[in-house]
């Protein structure tokens, strides 16, 4: 019997796009990762210049002013009041996405069905296949997950359902009320990545922590609101008794933020006026493409939240819009089959690049136009 074959990285499937971006002076734009290119915040970097905590090996938990600091964040952001034993550590949120089905199979082991949106970031799915746990996809409705679609099989099976709001790759904001609801109802916990919250666009940003932690985990991450993807930090928080069962398999699985990471992700955490700069940053980039994008004729509706653009044009796939935009502009972009079957018509634009690089891709659309 065959073992199992990572497949290809989807990323590196790009070649052939990037060709084609390559013909242009300056070479490919890079759109398709959603890196961070901006700068952190200098007083992050000096911190951790400072080497604090090298000598002893780091709690895996976070230290009390890691899990403090990310506790007052969420208080000044959501209006959520969290205890120090209600929020602990991961080694970037992508690794707690991947690892927690295999951790919560082991302690529910007649369970063994991961729920996640039909169109989505690929860690929930894989966190299924790397446990050996089964994934089905949750259909989705203007853009929020239809609770409704879910076969009743599957839910008795279900260890998890998983949200994404600000959704990567559509930038929909889900009803996280009405998951709170559901999973409680349905002894499901609700796992909510909401490493995009503080980029919502139309209203204040929103976790599922607000409705109460019973039944509920909200991941969220300094990669993205701080630039500091490279460092490899972010934190969980919810649900006090899934908190501390977490806490002690993570532990002995030897998962541990490096101390002076944590020490600069608490300061990080303190201060808000970075975040509003890149804020602005971003939806300006968001702007200009857009408006670009939907002067060439491909439709690229500005998102609810996330920095990324959703795009599409009828009569075009992805993987040959994607090519278009490339030969056309420059972008390198990813293609919708990244995100699921549903998406194959759809590209995924992250506007992470300097601002005179997305002005130069759209200048170059409105010019072919």
């Amino acid at each position: 019997m065959a073992g199992f074959t990572p497949p290809p990285y989807p990323y590196e499937r790009l070649e052939s796009v990037r060709e084609l971006a390559r013909r242009h002076q300056g070479g490919p734009i890079e759109c398709s990762i959603g890196t961070p290119i901006d700068a952190p915040p200098q007083f992050v970097i000096d911190n951790l210049g400072e080497a604090e905590g090298l000598r002893g090996y780091p709690p895996s938990i976070g230290t009390l002013e890691f899990r403090q600091s990310c506790a007052d964040w969420v208080a000044r952001r959501f209006g959520v009041t969290l205890s120090t034993d209600e929020v602990a550590a991961c080694v970037g949120t992508k690794e707690f996405v991947a690892s927690l089905a295999g951790f919560l199979h082991l302690r529910t082991p007649e369970r063994d069905t991961v729920l996640f949106p039909a169109v989505s970031y690929p860690t929930y799915a894989m966190g299924a296949t790397l446990a050996g746990l089964r994934s089905v996809p949750v259909a989705m409705t203007a853009g929020k997950l239809d609770l409704a679609s879910i076969d009743p099989a599957d839910i008795e099976r279900a260890l998890v359902l998983w949200t994404n709001s600000p959704s990567n790759p559509t930038g929909y904001l889900d009803d996280l009320q009405s998951l709170a609801s559901w999973g409680r109802n349905n002894g499901v916990l609700i796992a909510s990545d909401e490493c995009y919250a503080e980029f919502t666009w139309d209203c204040a940003p929103q976790t599922i922590l607000s409705e109460g932690l019973d039944g509920v985990l909200a991941v969220h991450s300094i990669s993205k609101r701080s630039n500091l993807a490279g460092i490899r930090a972010g934190f969980y928080s919810g649900d006090p008794e899934l908190v501390r069962y977490l806490r002690l398999v993570r532990q002995h699985a030897g998962l541990m933020v490096p101390g002076p990471v944590q020490s600069a992700v608490a300061l990080a955490y303190q201060d808000d006026e970075h975040v509003e700069v890149q804020r602005a940053r971003y939806f300006s980039r968001l702007s200009v493409l857009s408006d670009a994008l939907e002067t060439y004729g491909i439709s690229a509706p500005l998102p609810e939240g996330s920095f990324y653009l959703w795009c599409r044009r009828a009569g075009t796939d992805g993987w040959g819009l994607a090519a278009e935009l490339a030969e056309i502009s420059g972008l390198v972009v990813s293609p919708g089959e990244f995100y699921g079957p549903q998406s194959l018509d759809f590209v995924r634009i992250a506007v992470v690049q300097p601002d005179e690089q997305i002005s130069l891709a759209a200048e170059r659309l409105k010019s072919a136009k």
